[in-house]
């Protein structure tokens, strides 16, 4: 069966075009022509391709709100975090997942790489099955309608050197091997190096090899003590040491990469990796401001998450490049929006190159965004990612399913989904 829509703009690859006609079978556009009479349903506002967020913790949704207080460190903060760790479930995770990618479908994103690590029962004890929360991570993006990219994620120590916590032993395997074997038989669609202090050196490069083209994720230079530790242990930066050990290449993507230097930034760009920022959680955690322009000049492409979603709005996120370089800079105009909407758009990051593009061929996956809210109404729709926020998301289609109409997720009430499923793990 065929599907007609059509909208008065539209992004498409060669720009914005208008009185865009979309046809879409078997969950691909099969036709996509700009200047064609009104047919089929109309899209409001301006289309979009699907938004990609290339980084997700789905649990950490549970500490909105909830951890400033006493203000305290990315260190307090991760405290709170393990707390909520502790009381997950398949059950629990199962619901916090569902109405986190649900909310996500909401803000106008088709797909998320989720980075996960939460293995085991608290105590590091296996589930009867292994793969427990691997399959409530699945069950739950598909409930919510966007496509999953589950990255497998190593997780070994509690620093460099040191034992793991208490509320670290559900994250580990124990040893590489044992991560490997559990990986080869599992769901996961590619592998995450939590970070150089939670995998050992000799790790890394087993981490890389059963990565094996597919994507592999690493959390990289997010904190000054990270870099401290890695220099004090082995006389590297972390990226230095990820180079070292065969672990960056075209499918990584090195998540963060705020605290890097000169020589950082050109291994990565040699490298052929790309690099994922995630702006509102930089700032929430008060990581700093990583070097995005930089990194872009060296050749490394560019993808955004809502990581520990303080915030799921990634056109917030995509503003948040180019408005964090003109605070460092006290210059406009680093990123166009054009070069915002590559970032936003940014499927190859999750192994989906395929995807993020209004063509034919391509899985159907489209935003339509209001350009008539008391936010966007007014803006010129080719500079509406510097307008338009997750409240101006009318209608979300992903692989020709209609996931998100007239602002409405299909799943109904998600606040309440949200609520409850907090309420579960909080207390």
């Amino acid at each position: 069966m065929v599907e007609r829509y059509w909208a008065e703009h539209a992004l498409l690859p060669g720009g914005l075009a208008a009185a865009v006609a979309f046809e879409i079978a078997d969950g691909v556009f099969t036709a996509v022509t700009p200047g064609a009479p009104r047919t089929g349903a109309v899209l409001p506002g301006v289309v979009l391709p699907g938004l990609a967020n290339a980084h997700s913790h789905a649990f950490h949704r549970a500490l909105r709100g909830r951890t400033h207080g006493a203000g305290g460190t990315f260190w307090t903060w991760r405290e709170r975090m393990y707390a909520v760790a502790q009381r997950l479930d398949p059950d629990t995770y199962l619901a916090l997942a569902r109405a986190t990618y649900a909310e996500m479908a909401l803000a106008g994103i088709t797909a998320v790489a989720e980075f996960h690590y939460v293995h085991h029962a608290p105590g590091g004890r296996p589930y009867a099955d292994p793969y427990a929360m691997d399959h409530a991570l699945r069950q739950a993006a598909a409930d919510a309608g966007i496509r999953l990219t589950l990255l497998d994620t190593c997780y070994l120590t509690g620093g460099i050197d040191a034992p793991l916590s208490q509320p670290q032993l559900r994250f580990s395997d124990g040893d590489v091997d044992t991560w490997a074997e559990r990986v080869a038989h599992g769901p996961a669609d590619g592998v995450a190096v939590h970070s150089v202090r939670a995998v050992p050196r000799a790790a890394l490069r087993v981490v890389a090899e059963v990565a094996a083209g597919r994507p592999l994720h690493v959390h990289l230079s997010e904190q000054p003590a990270e870099n401290d530790a890695c220099r004090a242990a082995y006389g590297l930066t972390p990226t230095a040491l990820l180079a070292a050990e065969g672990v960056l290449g075209p499918a990584t993507t090195a998540v963060h990469a705020t605290h890097l230097t000169g020589a950082d930034v050109t291994a990565l760009g040699s490298s052929g990796a790309g690099v994922c920022f995630c702006p509102t959680t930089e700032r929430d955690l008060a990581d700093g401001i990583g070097p995005a322009r930089a990194l872009h000049d060296a050749g490394v492409a560019l993808s955004l998450g809502s990581d520990q979603h303080a915030v799921i709005d990634l056109f917030e996120e995509a503003r948040a490049l180019e408005l964090h370089e003109r605070l460092l800079t006290h210059e406009r105009g680093r990123f166009t929006p054009a070069q915002l909407h590559v970032a936003l758009h940014a499927h190859a990051a999750l192994g989906r190159p395929d995807a993020g593009r209004l063509a034919p061929g391509a899985p159907a996956d489209l935003v339509a965004v209001r350009t008539d809210t008391p936010r966007t109404a007014g803006a010129d729709p080719a500079q509406i990612v510097f307008a338009a926020t997750a409240a101006d998301v009318e209608t979300v289609i992903v692989d020709g399913a209609v996931v998100v109409q007239e602002g409405r997720h299909r799943l109904g009430d998600v606040g309440r989904l949200v609520q409850d499923a907090v309420a579960a793990v909080t207390g």
